[in-house]
């Protein structure tokens, strides 16, 4: 099968109210030239899941300046100030997850899992409306699993079959993303044949993935 996609064949696949994934950590990691198409063709109403909201000119920051985002579920918004505007104005709707329990969320529908237990956040406004399990004596949080539309991955280094190495800390949130979709669209830096990721350095099989689209000059 034939993975390879141009940027404007995968944007048929992105639509208006969907739930989109990003990999990234304050940008780093993110899939720009993705995100710049998807500013540029203009869907809205997104769900957006990720680790942040980076910042206004980088990652997916550009697309909560561009009013794109409905919702954004996130561990943090302090470096793109927009976010909190538009959260303080009603404009988007935030919510703030543990950056741990986000990724056991991400994890868990990935796995097919019900969700994950875990005392972070208890007696905050984080345990509001969810429900308490005791286990031996102490309490939990039921965090349910976060699953996505479409999953959009960075990878430093991607075969044509679409198994991916991430550079450094571009690994981030970007395996976790990959396996918690519906769809899973990799955008590579670099392209290389079939067994030239040696198989130990291979971090996402090809499995997961669905479509390759090559990063923008």
């Amino acid at each position: 099968m034939n993975k390879f996609r141009t940027v404007d064949e995968v944007l048929d696949l992105i639509k208006d109210g969907q739930t989109i994934m990003f990999g990234g950590f304050l940008g780093n990691g993110t899939a720009e030239s993705i995100v710049d198409a998807i500013v540029k063709k203009g869907v809205k109403d997104i769900t957006l899941i990720c680790n942040d909201t980076a910042f206004p000119d980088r990652g997916v920051g550009k697309l909560i300046v561009n009013k794109q985002v409905k919702k954004a579920i996130v561990s943090h918004i302090g470096t793109n100030p927009e976010t909190g505007r538009q959260m303080n104005s009603g404009e988007l709707e935030v919510e703030l997850v543990p950056q741990g329990t986000l990724a056991e969320r991400v994890r868990a529908a990935g796995a097919g899992l019900g969700g994950v237990l875990t005392p972070t956040g208890l007696g905050t406004v984080v345990a509001e409306g969810k429900e308490i399990i005791e286990i031996d004596g102490k309490q939990y949080l039921l965090e349910k699993p976060l699953k996505a539309d479409i999953a959009i991955v960075f990878g430093s280094v991607v075969d044509k079959k679409g198994n991916i190495w991430y550079n450094k800390t571009t690994r981030n949130f970007n395996p976790l993303i990959a396996t918690a979709a519906d769809v899973v669209i990799v955008e590579a830096e670099k392209l290389v044949e079939v067994g030239e990721i040696e198989p130990e350095n291979v971090m996402t099989p090809h499995i997961f993935v669905d479509y390759i689209v090559r990063r923008a000059e």
